[in-house]
């Protein structure tokens, strides 16, 4: 039985969609069949003065139609954070899990590319984690990359927490 036209074009649509968020600044092919690299620039909502770049997984035309699971990226991910000039941190969450900055949908439906912050008191500095979530089964693969406040020009708008 084979698919139609219409339904195949919807199925492709609806792939497109998977992708997302942040603002793609590179990208290559890493095979033959299409394969790619994406390199997305990402802000936090709540701190400027920091930008993130996340690196991922972007399955080709020819590895869906070969691997079938057309509707699904790999969780891989890299993420690296720097300081671009003055900080200024607004109102953050300051707990031990941190708040999600970003997500992308990595499948139709089950799978997303996500990155949190967090912020380490005893060493004065933010944590920015990327990781896949899978609504049955979390995965393992992640990234972490560290942003140092110590010594540098940081504003906190609602006053540096204090130490404990």
């Amino acid at each position: 039985m084979k698919p139609a036209p219409l339904a195949l074009a919807a199925g492709l649509c609806l792939l497109a969609a998977c992708g997302g968020g942040g603002n793609e600044v590179g990208e290559f092919k890493n095979d033959l069949v299409g394969n790619e690299i994406k390199i997305q620039s990402l802000t936090d909502p709540k701190i400027d003065g920091v930008i993130c770049h996340l690196a991922h997984f972007d399955r080709g035309f020819w590895d869906r139609i070969g691997k079938g699971n057309w509707f699904e990226n790999p969780s891989n991910s890299s993420i690296s954070c720097l300081q671009t000039g003055p900080v200024t941190i607004r109102n953050i969450d300051l707990d031990k899990s941190g708040e999600e900055v970003f997500d992308q949908n990595q499948s139709l439906i089950f799978k997303q590319l996500a990155v949190r912050r967090i912020y380490d008191a005893d060493s004065d500095s933010l944590m920015y984690v990327s990781f896949s979530r899978k609504i049955v089964d979390g995965s393992a693969k992640m990234s972490l990359s560290t942003v140092p406040l110590y010594d540098r020009d940081v504003t906190w708008e609602r006053g540096r927490p204090s130490d404990e």
